[in-house]
């Protein structure tokens, strides 16, 4: 999705932009009275008004009131800069809701850092049945609420819904990010699939087109054959990024063996007790964007676990709630963070992500407590219990 934004500097605004204001001048302003005049002599300074080298200072308090945030929005690369202070080390509170940056991939093009996930809640099992009004509505409400980057699949079996969905916003085609995958477990054929899902999602284009899973391979070969597919529909201009979804290294290492094209982005499960410590250096190493999908699972299904704590002591000191301190987690590691909900507030909380910014050391100190406990939501049935790749 690109949308032209200008520079934007919530503390200066130009002096060209609007006519300077005319106010009274102090000798149009009547008099004061005697009598309040004496009043205001006589009373005690209020302690508002006391200068700041008189009052006792509360290191927090003053960092979230007094100095101010800053967010810049840079038009042609989606860059996103946040200042607190000089030193930036001491994260950012809530104050006022920012814009969240794009994330530019490899091949030059920009992806929302936030998405919504069609997936699980919104699941369908027979894509070819009657519309599900419940599914569109839930999407609807998603992309009032500040959602317009939003991932599908063809195995969701919503893509119908979600094309409703876009329609019923009223918003114009290019404000939406739009992801949709080929399934994964099943050696489909490609071209023909993703024809389908243009046709259900009544879109010209896909800003990103994933292969959800490498499972349907029985070998390399299998990979190669895929993506050479791939290569083929971003060849048309009908899908601008081309990506996998749940590739590990192996796989992504057979296909850059023969690909034109290196993955655009590889979309894994992600979150701190499942942190592919060997998997995301690598991909970054070759330039390879990551999408985390479940972001949410320590503050979710792993309950209770060892992040328990210190998620509630942040969600208190940046005045958020635990599951947007797991999003903005994610966030702050240059990822994009795909999540998900049913109910309107809470995809309205998850907005607030824009608006404060983890410490290195409470990003390094999720980090390395995530690290005492391993769970995996998805795809358990592929993997022995205790491997963390």
């Amino acid at each position: 999705m690109k949308d032209n934004h200008k520079d934007v500097d919530l503390h200066h605004h130009s002096s060209s932009s609007s006519p300077t204001k005319q106010f009274p001048t102090a000798s149009l302003l009547p008099p004061p009275s005697s009598l309040l005049m004496n009043k205001i002599l006589r009373s005690p300074p209020s302690r508002s008004f006391l200068p700041l080298t008189q009052r006792p200072l509360n290191a927090h308090r003053l960092a979230s009131k007094f100095i101010p945030i800053r967010s810049i929005m840079n038009s042609a690369t989606g860059s996103y800069q946040t200042s607190f202070g000089a030193s930036g080390n001491l994260g950012i509170a809530p104050k006022q809701m920012s814009q969240l940056p794009n994330l530019k991939l490899n091949d030059g093009n920009e992806i929302p850092i936030l998405g919504y996930g069609l997936g699980t809640a919104n699941f369908k099992s027979n894509s070819d049945g009657p519309v599900d009004k419940n599914i569109v509505e839930t999407t609807v409400m998603a992309i009032k609420a500040g959602f317009h980057h939003l991932d599908g699949a063809q195995v969701y079996g919503n893509e119908t819904e979600m094309g409703l969905a876009i329609k019923e916003s009223s918003l114009p085609r290019e404000k939406f990010f739009i992801t949709t995958k080929i399934t994964g477990t099943e050696n489909v054929p490609t071209q023909a699939a993703f024809e389908d899902s243009l046709r259900k999602l009544q879109l010209d284009y896909v800003d990103l087109y994933l292969i959800h899973a490498p499972y349907f391979a029985n070998s390399p070969a299998d990979l190669q054959a895929k993506w050479a597919d791939m290569e083929a529909i971003h060849a048309t201009g009908k899908a601008k990024s081309i990506g996998v979804s749940n590739y590990l290294q192996k796989d992504i290492e057979a296909i850059l063996s023969t690909a034109k094209i290196i993955p655009a982005i590889n979309q894994i499960e992600y979150h701190p007790y499942l942190q592919h410590e060997d998997l995301v250096p690598y991909l970054h190493s070759h330039k390879i964007a990551v999408a985390a999908y479940a972001p949410l699972t320590a503050v979710t299904k792993a309950k209770p676990g060892p992040l328990d704590g210190i998620y509630d002591e942040l969600a208190r000191k940046y005045g958020v709630t635990p599951g947007e301190v797991a999003l903005r987690w994610v966030i702050d590691q240059g990822m994009v963070a795909l999540t998900t909900s049913g109910n309107e507030d809470r995809l309205r909380g998850y907005q607030k992500v824009a608006a404060f910014k983890l410490t290195p050391k409470e990003v390094q100190d999720i980090k390395e407590i995530g690290l005492q406990k391993h769970f995996r939501g998805f795809w358990q049935k592929r993997f022995d219990e205790n491997d963390r790749s």
